[in-house]
């Protein structure tokens, strides 16, 4: 009777039993090291570092990397007139700013990064002082069609980016679906050709806090599921409705029902900020007694609603190049949830309510 010699793998948790030809060998392999067929140490693997996370400074979402973090900034200036409506682009705005241009009527600051710019944005329109000056903060190219004499001024100066349609209209077209002056609009694309085009490759600024990293969001044991904010009329006072299950705050006008933004494909959505903010603001009458100039810098009273709560707050700037900051009733900064924070500006005499 032929005689069968085996080879005996022992590995941790089974032993393999091969048939063989030849004289048994043991192979040992440990647990705790890896170790050759001769009994040698093998130094192990190291872990993988983990991969590092980046956070956009305009929303507090992630980016795809640390150079996304100072991409170049658009401030673009955005109507509100119905005949503007539904706008296009709002809803990809990291930050939106709105208040009254003239006759009650509001207009939009629209903040975007590079990354945040949508394939339709508009209609455009002139710009404000205030906008101005809410938007130097952000280091960005500001997008509008002429403006009051004064705000021109300001961003015709040194230090500033004008990307004014009257010298850049290549960067915008008129739509044929609207009448002027509420057709002039633009794109992502336009948009980064005339920053390359200017130099203008990246902004840097702080950016408003935000709940990442470990950082939690300033809380609230006040309700603040629905907000009512008077800014004018009723084709421009502004209800907010907290829904839950996407963690925003669905937008509408007394007048005129939902507010919709409308996309390069005609799709409609409404807009619905994670964060809406009411700043109680002065204004001032401008030279030539018709505009009223919002007062952006000092200090004032701030409701904040997030995460379905309301936060009592305060807003401060303290010059034209300073970032807006805004602050609990205790005196810390007001961590804010990532994504679109909508604020408005409201006359002291104006109510903002909430439940």
């Amino acid at each position: 009777m032929r005689r069968h010699q085996f080879l005996l793998i022992i590995i941790p948790c089974s032993v393999v039993v091969v048939a063989s030809g030849v004289v048994s060998t043991l192979v040992l392999v440990d647990a705790a090291k890896d170790k050759t067929t001769d009994g040698a140490e093998v130094e192990p693997a190291p872990d993988p570092e983990p991969k590092q996370k980046y956070f956009s400074r305009l929303t507090g979402l992630p980016v795809a990397g640390r150079e996304a973090l100072n991409s170049p900034a658009t401030c673009m200036m955005i109507e509100n007139s119905p005949q503007a409506r539904p706008q296009s682009g709002l809803r990809n705005a990291g930050v939106v700013y709105e208040a009254t241009a003239e006759g009650g009527i509001t207009r939009f600051l629209a903040v975007y990064q590079e990354g945040d710019l949508a394939e339709l944005m508009g209609p455009v329109r002139s710009v404000r002082l205030y906008y101005a000056e809410w938007a130097k903060a952000y280091n960005c190219a500001i997008a509008h069609v002429g403006g009051a004499d004064d705000a021109l001024s300001l961003v015709r100066g040194a230090g500033w980016r004008d990307a004014d349609q009257f010298f850049n209209s290549g960067a915008y077209w008129r739509a044929s679906d609207r009448y002027a002056p509420h057709n002039v609009y633009t794109n992502a694309e336009r948009m980064i050709a005339l920053n390359a085009s200017k130099g203008w490759t990246s902004s840097e600024f702080t950016g408003l806090p935000r709940a990442i990293g470990g950082v939690l969001p300033t809380r609230s044991e006040v309700s603040g599921t629905a907000a009512n904010i008077k800014i004018s009329s009723a084709l421009y006072n502004v209800n907010y409705a907290y829904d839950a299950a996407s963690n925003s705050y669905l937008r509408s006008h007394e007048s005129g029902g939902a507010h919709m933004d409308r996309d390069a494909s005609g799709t409609l959505t409404q807009n619905a900020p994670k964060v809406v903010v009411a700043m109680m603001v002065e204004e001032v009458t401008r030279a030539g007694g018709y505009y009223t100039n919002v007062v952006t810098t000092g200090a004032g009273v701030a409701h904040i609603f997030q995460n379905g709560e309301y936060v009592e707050a305060s807003w401060k700037k303290s010059s034209v190049d300073s970032e807006l900051e805004f602050y609990d009733s205790a005196g810390a900064p007001v961590v804010l949830i990532p994504g679109q924070v909508w604020i408005s500006a409201v006359q002291k005499n104006r109510s903002v309510t909430w439940q």
